[in-house]
């Protein structure tokens, strides 16, 4: 069914191409390509990784407080049950361990809460990040297709969706050119994997 489905998606591009291709020019674009090289992508990665770091650092602190915590109930518990001492004297330290269950249990709860606000946002963050790089890509390929005389521009990182796409009219080096041009780190090189989870059904 999946290669029917193909097929068939195959074949209307094709249809629709040849039948603009007498009126119109078309080109293709690998928006992958263009994601993953773009100087701005990696300066976003980069800011991304410094907040990760940050946030396992704050975990990892927040993680030996409650250890040491569970430490400081479990030997107040013991001196507690210490037949040694008075009667009195262990009441006394059921009541602080008693209280020190509650600070152990405050932490536990809010190393949870941290740790889920602040993943939901560097969720959030990411996302932002990847739909303005997109924009601004999006922006890009429009004013070289507009330059170019292309009324179609096809992303060639979705292979799935064309039978065929040429590299003769393949504009995604003159558009990563203008994209990096003036960046202020070195974008020789792409990017050599994906650092975020952009689809590649972008237009």
């Amino acid at each position: 069914m999946k290669n029917l489905r193909l097929l068939v998606i195959g074949a209307i591009l094709m249809a629709v191409t040849f039948s603009a291709s007498a009126q119109s020019k078309i080109a293709s674009v690998d928006m992958k390509k263009l994601f993953n090289g773009y100087y701005k992508t990696k300066m976003a990665q980069t800011a991304l990784d410094k907040d990760k770091a940050d946030l396992r650092k704050e975990l990892k602190d927040m993680a030996e407080g409650l250890e040491k915590a569970r430490a400081d109930y479990k030997q107040i518990l013991d001196q507690a049950n210490d037949q040694a001492i008075s009667a009195d004297e262990r009441d006394k330290r059921k009541q602080t361990a008693t209280e020190k269950a509650r600070d152990v249990n405050s932490r536990q709860v809010a190393v949870e809460q941290y740790q889920r606000q602040a993943e939901s946002q560097l969720s959030d963050k990411s996302q932002r990040m990847i739909g303005n790089l997109v924009k601004e890509i999006q922006d890009a390929v429009a004013v070289k297709s507009k330059a170019g005389g292309y009324s179609l521009v096809v992303n060639s990182a979705n292979s799935e969706a064309f039978a065929y796409v040429g590299t003769e009219t393949d504009i995604t080096p003159i558009v990563l050119a203008q994209l990096n041009a003036g960046a202020p780190i070195d974008v020789v090189n792409p990017a050599a994997s994906q650092p975020f989870n952009l689809s590649t059904n972008a237009p």
